[in-house]
């Protein structure tokens, strides 16, 4: 830590402390964050004891670096923005959901990152026939006239997630009264057990999540009982299963058992009908 203050060395040493301490470290950007919003948010995390701190990225680097953690310094890459780190005990996949609720929409400006892909969808719009049209196709959004007013005719995609913002574009977002920002903590990545989860691994649409497990389910059941494989979910339908085929042999081959007798008759007499049928007269 050459060249480095002894104010510097003290603050990354209370950081590498805290990551000691902590199982789970989380880098957020804080850029575009207002200060009331902030102050709000860091009082809500230390009721739940969550700790939220924030210093200078290269400070931020040693203390990662250096806490002796496996993999910890691989968070580093996502120290972006106005970087800060939340040292918790929380399940990070329920942390960042909740953070992600207490978000606040906001409009777009020139210069900013787009937080995730910015779509425009088809549908009407309020403006007359003119000028805009023509504005709509310099930033790749298809647009016509429909009983005197402009209509977006596809939804499109002006921006992608991570891509900066023209100005332009920004202009056009707010006539549409599309806000796209998000004012809140942007969680990047988190850390556990040596694990980096980023933004994209923690979003779970749990809906979803539910479907696949669901699905997995059927598939594996169906999977076990056609394999004959016997266990706690599967016996009661094999058990079932071997008995409707074992009936079915024994129709089939005409074994007289008390519980097929009937069915073996009736088949007999079928045959016997379809027979007679077949005797001209």
């Amino acid at each position: 830590m050459a060249h480095v203050s002894e104010q510097k060395k003290k603050i990354a040493a209370e950081f590498k402390k805290l990551a000691q301490t902590y199982p789970i470290v989380i880098a957020v950007d804080m850029e575009g964050l207002p200060t009331p919003q902030l102050q709000t948010m860091r009082a809500q995390l230390r009721s739940k004891n969550i700790v939220l701190k924030m210093t200078k990225k290269r400070v931020l680097k040693v203390a990662l670096e250096s806490a002796g953690k496996k993999n910890l310094e691989k968070l580093v890459p996502y120290l972006i923005g106005h970087p800060a780190l939340i040292f918790t005990k929380d399940n990070p996949f329920v942390l960042f959901k909740n953070l992600e609720k207490n978000k606040s929409s906001a409009p777009a400006k020139g210069g900013q990152i787009a937080p995730k892909d910015i779509v425009v969808p088809a549908g009407p719009t309020g403006f007359a026939p003119g000028p805009i049209i023509g504005e709509l196709g310099q930033i790749g959004i298809k647009a016509g006239i429909d009983a005197g007013k402009v209509v977006i005719k596809a939804d499109s995609v002006v921006v992608k997630e991570g891509q900066v913002i023209k100005a332009n574009v920004a202009a056009i977002l707010t006539r549409l009264k599309i806000e796209p920002m998000e004012i809140g903590l942007n969680i990047v990545a988190a850390y556990e057990d040596g694990e980096i989860y980023t933004k994209q691994l923690l979003r779970i649409d749990e809906k979803e999540y539910i479907q696949n497990i669901a699905q997995a389910h059927t598939w594996s059941f169906n999977l076990a009982i056609e394999a004959g494989i016997y266990n706690k979910a599967t016996i009661e339908y094999m058990v079932v299963k071997a008995h409707r085929n074992t009936r079915a042999v024994a129709i089939e081959a005409n074994i007289l058992a008390a519980e097929v007798v009937g069915d073996v008759l009736a088949k007999a007499e079928r045959q016997m009908n379809a027979l007679k049928e077949m005797i001209p007269n």
